[in-house]
Order: C-alpha cells, then structure tokens, then sequence
C-alpha cells in the first residue's frame, strides 16, 4: 500500500493511492484507514470514497473490483484539511 500527496495547497491536497496485493487474488476490495488530522475527502475517482468521522473506506469502482495476485489498482482524491496534514498511520485490506 502506497499513499502519496501530490499536491498541497491552503485547505487542500491531491493524494493518490495503490494498493498491491501480495495474497491470494482479490475479487471486491475495500480500503480503510484513520485521517489524523480531521482531514476530509472531498472528490475521488476509480474509487467509491465514504467517511464517518475520521474514519475512511474506499471501495472499488463497478470496473476495478479485482487486484491479482501481486496486482495493484490505484485510485485518487482530493480532500481538504485545516491545521495539518499528516498521512494517515494505518491501513486495513478487506478488514
């Protein structure tokens, strides 16, 4: 799993997201993970982004459920913070 900022301005960023799969192959993923700094999600693609809190879940698009098996699918989002904008710490593959 790879988080990357990659681009940041005053109450915004870009972040892009990959997500290799080095286990059996995966048919429906879905990504969680912590924001540390009451970070929002504003805007993705290639993926369905939901929040509840600081508490994120990205799932996969209807063309984008399977990752083989040291595969990798990648999606993006735009999101807005205030303060800081320090990179989540963790994250959770299909729980």
């Amino acid at each position: 799993m790879a988080y990357a900022v990659s681009a940041q301005w005053p109450g915004g960023f870009t972040a892009n997201v990959n997500v290799t799969n080095l286990g059996d192959p995966i048919n429906g993923w879905r990504l969680m993970w912590t924001f540390p700094s009451g970070q929002q999600v504003t805007q993705a693609w290639n993926a369905t982004v939901t929040a509840s809190g600081s508490q994120v879940t990205a799932t996969n698009a209807s063309y984008n459920p399977a990752i083989a098996t040291n595969g990798t699918v990648s999606f993006g989002f735009n999101g807005s913070w205030s303060g800081s904008n320090a990179v989540p710490a963790s994250f959770t593959l299909n729980g």
